[in-house]
């Protein structure tokens, strides 16, 4: 008999728990229960989805007079549950203890940690003390023995965690990283947000909300998302891995005027997007970028990244056959390199959408998480008020790249260098009667001090104006799946699987 009045179907891959009941005389006098001389029950726990991609963890007692039947019951769910092999039983917990509105140890102790107890893993937690702990801390771990590892915080503390576990798979592969053309080793180890922070654009990306307990709860049923990943080098030299929003000009000034505010707290982004609105500075460089022939999709698109996609499966193979074939000389092929000179309002390379709460659509809605490309968006000088067309445009329903000044690309590899940087090469002396005397007379109102901007890499500025980036294809892995179609998909699907519990 099952507590509920309606039935239900679980898959047993997202049943989170099985345990014994104890029933109390309350319980027991509920209407058929009362009947019995000493009911035996166990509860099952599983993931209840909601609006919205929010998951629960819901709850449903079976109850039977025979003691060993109930038994019986219990060790075939737990058997069941134990060959979900993709179910991590060790995991390393990092806690930004000063992230966001400085709730993540809050957070993971009331709403994360009794989830995975219930769960049965285990974990060692480390609170952070400085920037950088967790990174270092990565290097020096038995990283063997955890099945992955789960930042508490925002995008900057998953970054953190990133560069810790991809530059520790590089050091024990004997991977040089400052070599910008070196194939980089995939990381197999997970990585979980759960999200605490300011900002958690990957994890909106990337699960569909920014939900502490739905986040855990991916974690626990053992989810996967591969994730492409992008270097960021100058001369030779690595500076940042990025997966989410690589920004100059519009992004980078924000960023940067931002910084110097933190005493604002989050408020301080809308502050500084407004005043580097008004500014309306433009940056004058070059491009040169290797189009993605591999992948299937363009970047505009009606085809959204999904759970399963099949954009990113197959682009996957298709980049794969590639290498087969051509080895890394495919990567020197100067045929494939197209160049673009111009003044830029802005210049943005995302990995992902970069979806958020106030902007549902991110910045390139067919933008795909795993398919070896990034989508390049350049935004070329035009007027304030087509600039502000072009934003606006971010938060309702039209295409945003529908503008004569908006140039989109989807890209494997590319590389900037600013007008300032390619003068310096040739003259250091003419610098400033050439550049800024040029540029402050088409802003006769601005004092212009810079005319380069700086780079916005997942949120930390990059000391260099001219990189080299390039996408490696699911160098590493979340626990995630990926944005869920609707309710009525999701039924469809679950209702497919072979295992189904009543």
């Amino acid at each position: 008999s099952c507590v509920h009045t309606e039935n239900c179907f679980v898959p047993i891959a997202e049943i989170i728990a099985v345990e014994e009941t104890e029933l109390n005389k309350k319980q027991r006098n509920i209407g058929r229960w009362q009947k019995m001389a000493r009911p035996h029950a166990f509860t099952v726990y599983y993931v209840k989805k909601a609006r919205n991609h929010r998951w629960r963890c819901s709850d449903v007692t079976f109850c039977c007079l025979d003691e060993h039947l109930c038994n019986q019951w219990i060790g075939a769910l737990k058997e069941l549950l134990e060959k979900q092999k993709s179910r991590p039983k060790q995991l390393l917990v990092y806690i930004n203890p000063y992230g966001g509105k400085r709730q993540g140890k809050r957070i993971y102790e009331q709403k994360v940690a009794p989830l995975f107890s219930l769960a049965s893993i285990s974990t060692d937690v480390v609170i952070t003390e400085h920037a950088n702990h967790a990174k270092d801390n990565l290097f020096e771990v038995n990283i063997n023995k955890y099945d992955g590892v789960v930042c508490v915080g925002g995008d900057g503390m998953f970054s953190e965690v990133m560069h810790g576990l991809i530059g520790r798979m590089q050091k024990d592969s004997g991977i040089d990283q400052n070599n910008p053309k070196a194939p980089l080793v995939q990381c197999n180890i997970r990585i979980g947000i759960i999200p605490a922070g300011s900002t958690d654009c990957i994890c909106y990306s990337t699960v569909g909300i920014s939900d502490p307990v739905t986040s855990a709860l991916h974690i626990i049923v053992g989810d996967c998302q591969p994730l492409d990943v992008s270097s960021v080098h100058h001369n030779n030299t690595f500076l940042k891995y990025c997966v989410s929003l690589l920004g100059y000009g519009f992004y980078g000034d924000i960023l940067k005027d931002s910084e110097k505010k933190r005493w604002m707290g989050p408020i301080r982004y809308d502050y500084s997007g407004f005043k580097t609105f008004l500014t309306h500075h433009y940056y004058e460089g070059t491009i040169y970028f290797q189009p993605a022939k591999h992948t299937l999709g363009s970047p505009r698109d009606k085809d959204s990244c999904r759970t399963g996609c099949y954009i990113c499966k197959r682009s996957e193979e298709q980049l794969a056959e590639q290498h087969q074939k051509c080895g890394l000389k495919r990567e020197e092929d100067e045929e494939e390199w197209k160049i673009i000179k111009g003044k830029f309002l802005a210049i943005n390379a995302v990995n992902m959408s970069c979806a958020c709460s106030r902007s549902p659509k991110g910045l390139s809605p067919a933008a795909h998480l795993a398919d070896g490309s990034a989508d390049l968006i350049l935004v070329r000088k035009c007027s304030r008020f087509d600039f502000l067309r072009y934003l606006v445009r971010h938060t309702n329903q039209d295409d945003q790249f529908d503008f004569s000044f908006v140039n989109v690309y989807r890209v494997k590899s590319f590389q900037f260098t600013s007008k300032l940087s390619e003068d310096n090469e040739s003259s250091v002396t003419d610098i400033g009667k050439k550049r800024f005397g040029h540029f402050c007379r088409d802003h006769p109102a601005c004092c212009c001090n810079s005319a380069n901007s700086t780079w916005n890499c997942d949120g930390e500025t990059l000391d260099s104006s001219a990189i080299e980036v390039r996408v490696h294809c699911q160098l590493m892995k979340l626990f995630a799946r990926g944005i869920e179609e609707n309710c009525k998909d999701e039924a469809a699907n679950s209702q497919s699987s072979s295992e189904q519990l009543l």
